[in-house]
């Protein structure tokens, strides 16, 4: 699956960003989905994930109540809707297909992130 997310940019705190992510490949529609974030000098870490079959969701509790995670296997794309956000929301966000226990990257390569930047 190659994977190309889009929907970043600069936004102040308390606003609002919809990354998207866009999956080419025949298997996306039965890939369970994640989004993940990398902030500078920090370890990339899982924020949202999506099941293929019953749309089940999971978050972090950094961001839990604030993104929500969804996905249109029509479009071979999955969304992220962050609402406020915070100054630590800062990162460059990357989705994958995962491995649901192990909330990892299955792949062996990372897609093209999305910058996102929030100023306080």
């Amino acid at each position: 699956v190659q994977l190309q997310a889009s929907g970043g940019g600069l936004v102040q705190a308390g606003g609002s960003l919809r990354l998207s992510c866009l999956a080419s490949g025949r298997t996306f529609s039965t890939s369970n989905m994640g989004w993940f974030r990398q902030a500078p000098g920090k370890e990339r870490e899982i924020v949202a994930a999506i099941t293929w079959r019953t749309y089940t969701t999971a978050y972090a509790d950094a961001v839990k109540g604030r993104f929500t995670i969804s996905r249109d296997n029509a479009k071979n794309t999955v969304y992220l809707q962050m609402n406020s956000l915070k100054p630590e929301d800062t990162a460059v966000y990357y989705c994958a297909p995962i491995n649901w226990d192990r909330r990892s990257n299955q792949n062996a390569y990372w897609g093209q992130g999305t910058l996102v930047t929030v100023s306080s």
